[in-house]
């Protein structure tokens, strides 16, 4: 009999190393299949709240960020490296805009189907290079995944966002597993999957 996982993912949409977490997650619980049930929830965490509702010009973020360009650049190129390893081909080249994304953390909250949301806000804004701050690519991405309720129904987040902070998480992806223990950074499926053992084993050994 299968043993019931539940794990918890602090991400934010704009996180390239979070895009591919989410790959790897899911080799890793494809690793799992056989010994786990698992329901996977997304927690908003917000890398930049500053950041006016329309965003900003990403050239001037990315320099702001990393001091030049070039160096931006470089820091891209290693990405791009990691995600086309996982099926991602990103297009840091076609994206204008760095986006707030608070509007975004809502539309995963409000979506039965969280995993396809945060799907289809990861190729939008990596893969297609558009601007996932915009209300009007929102709804269409809503509409897309079938989200029912939006905006109108979508909940304010802050407060799920400031306790995923109160946890002591200031780095993402973290993974954590039933609300017990967890893990941050971007692992192999193959570490994850072990991490994911290693933790949850002795909790559920302990609860028997």
């Amino acid at each position: 009999m299968k043993k019931k996982l539940q794990i918890q993912v602090a991400s934010d949409v704009v996180c390239p190393w979070c895009y591919i977490g989410k790959r790897r997650l899911e080799k890793a619980l494809d690793l799992l299949k056989d010994e786990y049930d698992v329901q996977v929830q997304w927690l908003p965490f917000q890398l930049n709240p500053g950041l006016p509702p329309e965003g900003i010009p990403r050239a001037d973020y990315r320099k702001a960020k990393f001091g030049s360009l070039e160096r931006s650049k470089q820091m891209d190129a290693r990405v791009a490296t990691e995600g086309r390893a996982e099926g991602i081909e990103f297009a840091f080249d076609r994206m204008a805009t760095q986006p707030n994304t608070i509007q975004a953390h809502r539309l995963i909250a409000v979506a039965e189907d969280q995993n396809a949301v945060v799907d289809a806000l990861f190729r939008a804004h990596f893969e297609q290079g558009r601007n996932i701050g915009d209300p009007r690519v929102l709804a269409e991405i809503a509409a897309q995944c079938g989200v029912k309720g939006w905006p109108e129904r979508a909940p304010d987040v802050s407060a799920t966002e400031e306790e995923v902070r109160g946890m002591g998480i200031s780095a993402v992806p973290t993974f954590i597993f039933d609300r017990r223990t967890g893990v941050s950074g971007a692992y192999p499926a193959e570490t994850l999957a072990q991490a994911i053992r290693d933790a949850v084993t002795p909790a559920q050994a302990g609860a028997k």
